[in-house]
């Protein structure tokens, strides 16, 4: 009689109400049916199936609901597909992996899985239904796309902190990602020189608790090896590859992979890496119930590294066990994925491809930081490849912009929406500053010229307001409106630097951006201050310009300065923002004015321009469009990454404005032995040339010096008759200015 009474009180504190439903749920559902009513949120849950379901999603559920759980109550019935609790749900659980049913009356809440982890998702979808004290009458058919999605932490330079993955693989779980791979370039136990040894006590005990949380949160934790750089093909390193696998097992891991990519030599055999990656396979990950498929990441990954005369895709597809999943990363390093992209690998390597989506990674570009929209991929590739995962940017809350953007996508690709996604993620990431994140975000997306060729868009609002002034001002008859739009702009970035700046909602995002923060305050005061410069030049107030053109001159110095203080890695050192609409905006106003109060007061005042002292020409594919660092006593060019495929004939040259006294060059390749298939030279004209020297120091650099005479241009040549594959380290000339 008690239990009657309580549920029967329940009930009556149960109000429905008719709303206009807005169901914003995480990633986007596949199929939603609302009655347009809702509830008040029950005061207790009586939670029923506990026993029988997924624990990770009762231990979720039992910590959202609080105290709202317990033996009398509203009924919650939670399950997997065939539980007594979920029966009755049987026939409209989606028979997809990883799906689920959810179903809210006035009645009961049903949350039904397909399998586990369908029940896992049911609940974070329960989770985010919960709207200003009510819940809606709904009913939830949901399935994922892709049956691997996630992230792959496989970029350059500094890996995440341990702190930064936990929270990560929370984030993961939140937003229904399946896959976290674990591939960092600088973790020496992952690559050389250390793969064969097991992790030190500390180390493992860091990764054991990261495959806690992974599973916890239902994520894969996928540990890769990256043994191509030093590998031998023989029993010992296969062995020792095994005992790895083992002492990972042991720490908890259930998913493995092995990286080729960035390799060049013996270890990029084709038929060598089939045999091993088969024996793995066959006496690791088949005869383990509980691991996951075996995951490769070739060493052609690309469509336009791949070589059809070689044979190594062939090799992949017809030898490589069906099990194991193929990664790939589109038509180039860097670029969309389309659906004739992938079934073009399909058709090679003979089953669908594992995409490794090289965004929002920056090790190219890291001066620069990716927080724009994430687009350009197909809608129609599901059907094609077997998982997503996004190479993320060392800055590991940063990147969680375009993660929870991939999450959308790859769990329901026909619904997704970019703008929407993009803004839901900023709502979810920075939600009591979501005004002033979105104006920093939205300038600062754009990858400025780099060697990969890839870019997008920034700026998009105010790039054609930008446009129509600056075109109107040199003409001499700009629109009014136009000017204040950007005025306003300008004030919309330095107030969201401050704002942010002090932002403690996030501390960990604030403390990655900083630098940037900066950098965006000075753009706003300098926008402000050069469009100053245009009233104040027009009404003739010379005193006024004169302050305003200092003041710009000084913001541009101090600029200068932030470039030079923060992030400085030796690839692409310093802080970048808004590169592609409102620095150039700048730019322009400043000289326009400028030249026109010089001829209006017969005045010399030095006009601000980007300007290189130096030039770089190439006929290798691959450098063609390596940015230079310019310094003012040297210049090298951007280290490249991946592995240079160096022609017979192929050249690399530097050409400096003029002839100067030049100490030295260095060269670095990272490859043994000598370079007697290449020659450095140097000259003043470009017609007379005279042959360097290089000499190796003890870290393996070549250092070339030459006679005390001026120098123009410096060049690097294969001169040998065949192809030779070298890492570009340095590559860098001191000269004086």
């Amino acid at each position: 009689m008690k239990k009657v009474l309580v549920f029967f009180v329940c009930l009556l504190l149960i109000q429905v109400r008719v709303m206009a439903q807005d169901i914003q749920v995480q990633p986007s559902p596949r199929q939603v049916n609302v009655t347009g009513k809702s509830m008040t949120i029950p005061v207790a849950f009586r939670l029923v199936g506990e026993q029988e379901a997924n624990p990770h999603a009762i231990a979720l559920l039992k910590q959202f609901l609080g105290d709202r759980l317990g033996t009398e109550g509203f009924p919650l019935y939670v399950g997997e597909k065939g539980d007594r609790a979920v029966r009755g749900a049987k026939r409209l659980i989606p028979d997809h992996p990883e799906g689920y049913y959810l179903s809210i009356t006035d009645k009961a809440i049903m949350l039904a899985g397909n399998d586990e982890r369908g029940t896992y998702y049911a609940v974070r979808t329960f989770m985010q239904l919960f709207h200003e004290g009510h819940l809606p009458f709904v009913r939830i058919q949901d399935y994922p796309d892709v049956r691997f999605r996630g992230v792959v932490e496989g970029f350059y330079g500094t890996p995440w902190s341990h702190e930064a993955r936990l929270r990560q693989l929370r984030f993961y779980g939140e937003n229904k990602l399946n896959t976290y791979i674990y591939g960092p370039k600088d973790d020496p136990f992952h690559s050389s020189p250390n793969w064969r040894k097991p992790y030190p006590a500390k180390e493992a005990a860091r990764l054991a608790e990261l495959v806690k949380v992974a599973n916890e949160n239902e994520v894969d934790f996928v540990w890769a090896i990256h043994p191509g750089l030093d590998i031998r093909w023989e029993t010992s390193d296969r062995d020792s590859l095994m005992a790895k696998f083992e002492h990972m097992y042991d720490l908890g891991v259930r998913s493995f992979a092995v990286f080729f990519d960035d390799i060049s030599g013996e270890g990029a055999k084709a038929d060598r890496q089939v045999e091993l990656l088969n024996y793995i396979d066959d006496h690791f990950v088949q005869v383990k119930p509980d691991v996951t498929p075996l995951i490769v990441c070739p060493t052609e990954y690309n469509k336009g590294w791949a070589r059809p005369e070689s044979g190594y895709l062939a090799t992949i597809g017809e030898k490589l066990n069906p099990s194991v999943e193929v990664m790939w990363t589109g038509d180039r390093v860097i670029s969309e994925i389309t659906k004739e992209g992938v079934e073009w690998i399909r058709e090679q390597i003979k089953r669908p491809s594992y995409i490794w989506w090289n965004f929002p990674v920056s090790d190219y570009v890291r001066d620069h930081l990716l927080l724009g929209e994430v687009y350009g991929n197909g809608k129609d590739i599901a059907g094609s490849i077997s998982g997503f995962v996004a190479n993320p940017m060392e800055w590991a809350e940063a990147s969680k912009l375009a993660i929870y953007c991939v999450a959308d996508y790859t769990w329901n690709m026909q619904s997704y929406d970019r703008s929407r996604s993009w803004y839901r993620a900023i709502r979810a990431i920075m939600p009591e500053n979501v005004e002033a994140f979105t104006v920093f975000a939205r300038h600062n997306s754009d990858l400025g010229e780099n060697v990969h060729r890839f870019r997008r868009e920034e700026s998009v609002e105010i790039q054609p307001v930008a446009e129509r002034f600056i075109k109107g001002y040199r003409e001499g008859h700009y629109d009014e409106r136009d000017f204040l739009a950007l005025q306003d702009e300008f004030e919309r970035v330095a107030e969201a630097a401050d704002l942010l700046l002090i932002d403690r909602e996030n501390e960990a995002l604030i403390e990655e951006i900083t630098p940037w923060l900066y950098q965006f305050k000075i753009l706003g005061d300098a926008g402000q201050e050069a469009l100053s410069m245009i009233k104040a030049g027009e009404r003739g107030d010379r005193e006024l310009f004169l302050r305003k053109y200092n003041h710009v001159k000084a913001l541009r110095k101090r600029s200068y300065e932030l470039e030079r203080q923060f992030n400085q890695n030796p690839y692409q050192p310093g802080v970048k923002t808004g590169t592609t609409v409102l620095q150039p905006l700048v730019l322009d106003v400043f000289t326009e004015a400028t030249e026109r109060f010089n001829r209006q007061n017969g005045t010399d005042l030095p006009l601000l321009a980007d300007y290189s002292p130096c030039k770089l020409t190439t006929n290798v594919p691959q450098l063609e469009h390596l940015p230079l660092q310019v310094y003012p006593s040297r210049v090298h060019l951007t280290p490249l990454l991946e592995v240079v495929k160096w022609p017979a004939g192929g050249y690399l040259q530097l050409e400096l404005d003029d002839a100067y006294r030049i100490p030295g060059t260095r060269l670095n390749f990272d490859v043994k032995g000598d370079l007697s298939w290449g020659v450095m030279e140097v000259s003043a004209d470009g017609e007379t040339w005279q042959t360097v020297t290089l000499t190796r120091d003890a870290r393996g650099r070549l250092n070339g010096k030459w006679e005390d005479t001026p120098v123009k241009f410096v060049r690097f040549t294969n001169t040998g008759e065949g192809e030779q594959q070298v890492y570009l380290r340095e590559f860098y000339v001191v000269f004086s200015l």
